[in-house]
């Protein structure tokens, strides 16, 4: 049976696939490339709706305020740091679109490589460390639930995870 940690990391690796492009992107501007704002202008696109309003939004609403109710046991919980993380990378792909409406390369470089470092640690610290141990003090019965509020939602955004999937598959093809 799937539950939410499963589909979440699944998810993941949509999002690691766009920012192994972002990063290769940034390289390559680094090397004297134009600026291809079609690719970035669509990146900023898969990370606004795909990486935040599809796949956050699911962790931040379903998992994460279910770690955080009283009635979940865990020896620490590591959801502030996940919840900052979220907030930094939404400052860092605010600051790589002003870099790419001031056509200034160097704010797009850097804030495409710390957005996709960010996004590339955040995703090894979930899936390694927060979501074994959400599995663990997760009952089935709430995993269960959990997944089915996952899907109820996924259903609300089936266009933006289709095209986030599509744009993914580009991107990992560049």
């Amino acid at each position: 049976m799937a539950n939410i940690t499963k589909t979440l990391s699944e998810e993941h690796k949509h999002i690691i696939a766009v920012a192994q492009a972002l990063q290769k992107e940034c390289s390559a501007l680094e090397k004297g490339k134009s600026v291809d704002a079609a690719f970035f202008e669509k990146t900023i696109d898969f990370i606004r709706n795909y990486a935040d309003k599809f796949h956050h939004a699911k962790e931040e609403e379903i998992l994460f305020k279910e770690l955080c109710k009283e009635t979940t046991e865990m020896h620490c919980n590591p959801t502030s740091q996940m919840l900052y993380e979220h907030d930094l990378g939404r400052t860092l792909v605010t600051e790589l679109e002003a870099g790419l409406k001031e056509n200034n390369k160097n704010k797009v470089i850097e804030n495409g490589h710390r957005y996709a470092q960010l996004i590339q640690e955040h995703i090894f610290k979930e899936d390694n460390i927060l979501y074994p141990m959400a599995d663990d003090a997760l009952s089935p019965k709430v995993h269960k639930e959990l997944e089915e509020k996952a899907k109820a939602a996924e259903a609300k955004l089936k266009a933006v995870k289709e095209r986030g999937l599509a744009f993914a598959k580009e991107a990992g093809n560049r």
